[in-house]
């Protein structure tokens, strides 16, 4: 079976859910607007040059979610979807998953945001499956410590082969799709890399290399 492997953030949805749920936090009084809004935007240009220090991001990101139950967690999720995400959903994004399964792909995402914040939305994009940076949890609660291996950059390779390990499904004309340069180690892994709405990094060197370049915006 073919794997369609599918980026998250600024790939399937018009936006960065990382750096939007930092604009939520804020909004609801949740952190210290002010100092969290301001390393949240320096955290995101550091994403955004390729200098993300992602062990020291997961546990900013994280800190909110210390120590609350799940139920209260859930009710922030909830207008979070709401109000940050549900705006930012593409329907080209929906169309696109939609002709990988009909064409009897398999389905994944990879992303470097956490898991709390991404799984409800690859719910809502109709995606079983999903590798994301993974969260500690000790009797019922977040820790505010991230777990295992960080899905982000070369990352992403190692959590994908150790998703395959067992499997029936190879990489064998496997297609990711991702806007980053920061996604180029697997772009470079799979036969079908495909750029969307890329970032001039990953723009550049897919001209260079021949790779399709899709809009999945507008």
């Amino acid at each position: 079976m073919t794997l369609a492997i599918f980026d998250l953030d600024n790939t399937l949805i018009g936006g960065d859910s990382d750096y939007l749920w930092g604009h939520f936090v804020c909004e609801q009084g949740l952190v210290d607007s002010e100092d969290f809004a301001a390393r949240n935007d320096q955290f995101y240009a550091d994403y955004q040059s390729g200098r993300l220090d992602i062990i020291a991001y997961l546990r900013f990101a994280l800190g909110p979610l210390k120590g609350h139950s799940k139920d209260e967690l859930d009710t922030w999720h909830r207008d979070f979807m709401a109000s940050k995400i549900e705006p930012i959903m593409l329907p080209k994004a929906t169309a696109l998953i939609a002709d990988h399964r009909e064409r009897g792909h398999e389905l994944l995402i990879i992303t470097a945001t956490n898991h709390f914040i991404t799984k409800p939305i690859a719910d809502a994009l109709g995606v079983a499956d999903i590798l994301a940076c993974e969260v500690e949890i000790v009797d019922g609660l977040y820790t505010g410590e991230p777990s295992g291996i960080p899905s982000y950059h070369a990352g992403k390779v190692t959590r994908l082969h150790d998703w395959l390990d067992g499997r029936s499904t190879t990489l064998d004309g496997a297609y990711f799709y991702s806007d980053s340069h920061n996604d180029l180690p697997l772009l470079e892994l799979v036969d079908n890399p495909v750029a969307v709405d890329p970032d001039e990094t990953l723009l550049a060197r897919a001209r260079a290399e021949g790779w399709p370049v899709i809009t999945l915006r507008g």
